[in-house]
């Protein structure tokens, strides 16, 4: 995976501030129904907003951790919320 630019990362964020949080991790975490409904949510929109509601406390480990198994960068964590960029892939041209 290609790291950001800080010029990207300034880019997202200002994004970010306009969007609403996509997804929220509830009382049961990072499960794989998460992580499924986050890789669907990355597909679509690229930028995610994911909002912290139960793990407070973790959020500094879970936030690279959410990164790392999504595959995507962490652009920010502000207080309880959590930014995730993840390019969509681009389609393949045909040979001919």
């Amino acid at each position: 995976m290609i790291p950001l630019t800080n010029a990207q990362i300034r880019a997202f964020k200002a994004q970010a501030q306009r969007l609403k949080a996509t997804l929220k991790i509830g009382k049961n975490g990072i499960s794989p129904q998460f992580l499924a409904a986050l890789d669907d949510a990355l597909g679509q929109h690229e930028l995610v907003k994911v909002k912290f509601d139960d793990f407070k406390d973790q959020k500094k480990e879970l936030s690279p951790q959410l990164a790392e198994k999504s595959g995507s960068h962490l652009v920010t964590r502000v207080g309880n919320v959590v930014v995730l960029y993840r390019p969509k892939p681009t389609p393949e041209q045909p040979k001919e």
